[in-house]
């Protein structure tokens, strides 16, 4: 069994400080939820993970199965088993998708069958296989990119995954897939999920086993699955006084990695 431990993390970014000591541990196969309002630093903790350039560490540790990620350029930290669902998907001109995951694969097992294995992916969660073959997320809507990251969580099969809302370009159909297939992977290769997310929608299929309530730059609250419910109908209010990231030429708790277009009310 893998473990996944988050202790004291503080992270800040252009001088602003937005994570302020977060604490979370997890093992192989559960899903934590983690949500909050806008500007909490959600995004922020999923960047600090997988060591996203322009984001200072300024404390603390987090370690998958005792190896300390923080001290691990982004692509070792990957080799060691962590995969981040981007919260926006990057398009890469020139680079096909099937080309990045041979790549990525290139010293497992898989390296050989990664053809079959990527339209096996493709038909679980209705993409269409004329993409495997374009360069990665190039002309591809939202919710198709959104498709196209957990294709790559399928094939890869890391020990824990981020999911960054994942969910959000997605009708109800392709939500339905795509948490499905989430929710696959925690049984069938025993992967560890951290769901960043706004809505409760994305647990219809992927079944979370702890709620974490994010704001003010650290976890606030930690509940069963009905939580997420009850964030759902109450919202995030009661967190509103939740000591917020200092500023610095931003506005006040702005979560530099947070959708700059969101809906401000959600």
């Amino acid at each position: 069994m893998s473990e996944l431990v988050i202790e004291g993390l503080r992270a800040r970014v252009g001088g602003q400080e937005i994570l302020k000591g977060v604490d979370l541990a997890m093992a192989s196969g559960e899903v934590h939820a983690v949500m909050g309002p806008n500007g909490s630093g959600k995004s922020t903790l999923a960047h600090a993970l997988v060591g996203r350039p322009g984001l200072e560490v300024l404390g603390g540790s987090a370690r998958l199965d005792g190896v300390e990620l923080l001290d691990l350029p982004t692509w070792e930290r990957a080799r060691a088993g962590l995969f981040l669902a981007m919260q926006y998907p990057t398009e890469v001109p020139g680079v096909a998708l099937r080309d990045l995951l041979r790549a990525s694969v290139s010293t497992s097992d898989n390296a050989d069958e990664i053809g079959s294995l990527m339209r096996a992916e493709a038909q679980r969660i209705g993409f269409d296989e004329k993409f495997l073959e374009r360069p990665l997320n190039v002309d591809l809507s939202g919710g198709e990119k959104k498709r196209n990251e957990t294709l790559q969580l399928g094939v890869l099969r890391p020990r824990f995954a981020i999911l960054d809302e994942l969910d959000s370009g997605l009708d109800f159909d392709a939500l339905r897939l795509v948490g499905a297939r989430v929710e696959a992977a925690t049984e069938e290769d025993s992967v560890g999920v951290l769901a960043i997310t706004h809505y409760s929608r994305l647990f219809e299929q992927l079944r979370p086993d702890t709620v974490h309530v994010f704001a003010g730059g650290r976890i606030q609250q930690t509940g069963g699955a009905e939580l997420a419910q009850e964030l759902e109908d109450t919202g995030y209010e009661r967190w509103s006084d939740s000591p917020p990231p200092t500023t610095s030429g931003s506005k006040l708790g702005e979560d530099p990695f947070a959708d700059p277009f969101a809906d401000p009310f959600a």
